[in-house]
């Protein structure tokens, strides 16, 4: 597996990471371009390939011994075709994005959503590793999930599965971008922290706050801080026991910027859901903090190919 090679692509709504994947997960070469979404998918996808040739031969690497690429997307995907039917943050509508890379890399691609690559990076060289049942969700934006299943990620019919963000927690919560009221990542994504921060009367340093700004008050003393973190722990707990519940996982990594709270959220969450959990799922289940970073997309996407198309 060693001399196996892929490409691990994660597009970004900025910009788009590339990275030069062996079998063991090292990674030979990285770059990044601009995403520029309104140029179009064909524009980025002949960047992309351009890049992605150019750091091969910098690194010494023959085109030919590349096996393949993967590809994440934060997209509502046909994953069998490669299809974007629907990515919002890029204002992209039924595309073919796996034919266009293949036709300007001139090789096997694979496209999946970029919760799943995450996972199944996470999983690979990550917090998950050696884990036979993982859920991976990313506190962001909103909520993100995926979920792997024996080192493989699994979709569900229509690619839905690990949607944990949009699993309703409260009955008279707010109003989702999904349509619905008391999702999961109304309440626990960091978005909704800083957003249940600012009703509460914070503000940061420079007037403006973010979810760093309402850890260092609550590691300070600033008890309606504090109590807005109680909260948010509280929906994550429940929605990640109702996961939890369903898939008896191993292990759940916790993945996002908020993540950089270290104890102050692994802690408090790891007591809440041994609380809504069944017992006989929680004394199982650990629940740790990503170490990939943002790297995680990459590497997941190289082993996406990797297994798929080599069947490793």
């Amino acid at each position: 597996m060693n001399g196996q090679l892929a490409l691990g692509i994660d597009i970004g709504g900025t910009n788009v990471k590339i990275a030069l994947v062996n079998g063991n997960g090292d990674v030979i070469a990285r770059e990044s371009v601009p995403t520029a979404p309104e140029r179009g998918p064909e524009v980025l996808c002949k960047s992309v390939a351009e890049t992605a040739k150019s750091m091969a031969q910098s690194a010494g690497v023959a085109w030919d011994d590349v096996q393949g690429a993967g590809v994440g997307i934060a997209a509502f995907l046909d994953v069998e075709r490669g299809w974007v039917e629907e990515s919002v943050n890029l204002h992209w509508f039924d595309v073919p994005l796996g034919e266009l890379f293949t036709k300007e890399l001139g090789k096997p691609v694979r496209v999946d959503n970029d919760a799943n690559v995450a996972a199944l990076g996470e999983v690979w060289l990550g917090a998950g590793q050696n884990a036979n049942t993982a859920l991976c969700v990313t506190l962001g934006t909103g909520v993100g999930g995926g979920i792997v299943i024996g080192g493989r990620i699994h979709r569900g019919v229509s690619t839905m599965a690990g949607e944990i963000g949009h699993i309703m927690v409260k009955n008279d919560g707010e109003l989702c971008n999904c349509g619905h009221h008391g999702c999961l990542e109304t309440l626990s994504s960091a978005t909704a922290l800083v957003r249940h921060g600012k009703a509460a009367g914070l503000s940061g340093a420079n007037g403006d706050l973010d979810s760093k700004d309402i850890f260092d008050m609550a590691a300070a003393g600033n008890e309606t801080a504090q109590a807005v973190i109680d909260e948010m722990i509280h929906w994550l707990a429940v929605g990640l026991s109702i996961g939890a519940n369903l898939l008896n996982p191993d292990v759940i990594v916790i993945a996002g910027g908020v993540v950089n709270a270290g104890d102050a959220l692994i802690e408090p969450l790891r007591a809440a859901f041994a609380k809504e959990a069944l017992l006989r799922v929680s004394r199982v289940c650990k629940i740790v903090p990503a170490t990939l970073g943002s790297q995680a997309g990459v590497l997941g996407a190289a082993r996406l190919v990797l297994q798929e198309i080599q069947t490793i």
